[in-house]
């Protein structure tokens, strides 16, 4: 059932027959969700999948507490980068020998910027958004100062990407869908202006790994990092991911050059001879109890068809803002999220002067989304557990927290650490 925007007249009968015939009803029993909460943040970190806790206990009881250091070889645990990385590689259109799991993304970020600027020695341009995720422009930023060979970060609109790549243009950097507003950008088009200048392109899929289809092969695109914490449910801290098209592998450098990355790491040689493929963006040991948490969460969407994920994702966030036009307008509420299918991720977000004391007002009565300076409330949609009457819910909540100013107390105004 698609939600249309002249009907907006919508009534509880109309949100449980979405629910009730929802192909993706079932997937909800795959994740622990407490009760009495509405979860709107899986775009920040992921629920728990019901399979972790086992598997946990599972690792650290038996094969962390009765096999020990053995464990590396009889229990898959030196290949956990390769088999995770070749999992998510299903998810977002690439080769099982194009992805690893290693690190965090910033730090996979900038061994692969790292790369790809040694591959466009001659250019110095690095090309990006001013709305970018800040990580993405601070390790750009380190990585030019490192470096003192006169590149420069470059910095457009989002809309305005295409127009700024020219023939001066080394690597375009872009985050596929925007952090705050949840704006998705044409990858494939924007792939194509970088190779038809001669530049390289590094899609950061933070936002989009897990929650809509990816398909790097068909964008042609050079490389990719993303997160493991968020829409692929590997738990806070979860290690990330990176992808390198196999068109460069044979070629390519980058600078932390640990041991995992050696071609023989137990040879201990003392000279860093670089690994064949993607093994090479290893660094240190891989930290398994994490990797273990993340490959369980990577597991509950490999059998997902994520076409009719996407479909979902769009019907709950259309619902989501028709809903909020019917029972909060008037409210100080401004979308900035894309009304547009092919320009949206999976969250809505609006401005309101207020975004930190209404998100705190929220989540006290169980609704959790986040904050994101200076005025975005932002609201993650998580298709696999979220169902049709929980957006209906939440706006209910939100439309009565608006009319009675229930967000203008002292508490919800003290600004937290983490927001």
């Amino acid at each position: 059932m698609i939600i249309k925007k002249q009907s907006i007249k919508m009534n509880e009968e109309l949100i449980f027959e979405l629910d009730r015939s929802d192909p993706l009803a079932g997937q909800r029993s795959q994740f622990s969700l407490p009760d009495g909460v509405i979860y709107l943040d899986g775009n920040s970190l992921g629920a728990l999948p019901i399979t972790t806790s086992a598997r946990l206990k599972q690792v650290i009881e038996g094969e962390w507490g009765k096999e020990l250091i053995r464990s590396w070889n009889t229990s898959g645990w030196y290949e956990m980068p390769r088999r995770i990385g070749a999992k998510i590689a299903h998810l977002i259109g690439a080769q099982a020998g194009e992805v690893i799991v290693a690190d965090s993304t910033s730090v996979n970020l900038f061994k692969v910027l790292a790369a790809a600027t040694q591959l466009r020695p001659e250019r110095r341009l690095i090309l990006s958004t001013s709305d970018n995720f800040p990580t993405d422009l601070y390790m750009a930023q380190g990585l030019i100062q490192l470096l003192g060979r006169g590149q420069e970060l470059r910095l457009c609109n989002d809309t305005e990407v295409l127009d700024n790549i020219n023939a001066d243009t080394a690597v375009v950097m872009l985050t596929h869908v925007n952090y705050r507003t949840g704006r998705m950008l044409d990858m494939r088009a924007i792939s194509a202006k970088a190779h038809e200048v001669g530049a390289l392109i590094i899609w950061d899929l933070a936002h989009s790994a897990g929650a809509l289809p990816v398909d790097l092969t068909g964008a042609k695109a050079d490389f990719a990092v993303g997160c493991g914490y968020k829409y692929l449910n590997g738990g806070p801290g979860a290690p990330a991911f990176l992808f390198v098209a196999e068109r460069h592998q044979a070629n390519f450098s980058q600078p932390l050059s640990g041991w995992m990355g050696h071609n023989a790491p137990f040879a201990f040689d003392s000279n860093y001879t670089p690994a064949e493929g993607i093994t090479r963006y290893l660094v240190g040991t891989q930290p398994v109890l994490s990797m273990t948490a993340l490959e369980c969460g990577v597991d509950t969407l490999l059998h997902v068809d994520m076409e009719q994920l996407r479909r979902k994702s769009l019907q709950l966030t259309d619902l989501f803002i028709r809903l909020i036009e019917e029972y909060c307008a008037g409210q100080g509420l401004t979308l900035v999220t894309p009304q547009e299918h092919d320009q949206r991720g999976s969250q809505v977000s609006f401005q309101h002067e207020h975004g930190y004391a209404l998100m705190q007002a929220l989540i006290a009565r169980g609704v959790i989304g986040d904050f994101r300076a200076p005025d975005i409330v932002r609201f993650g949609v998580t298709p696999l557990y979220l169902r049709y009457a929980d957006i209906w819910n939440a706006v209910q909540i939100m439309a009565d927290i608006l009319s009675t100013r229930d967000w203008d107390r002292p508490e919800f105004k003290q600004r937290a650490a983490v927001t």
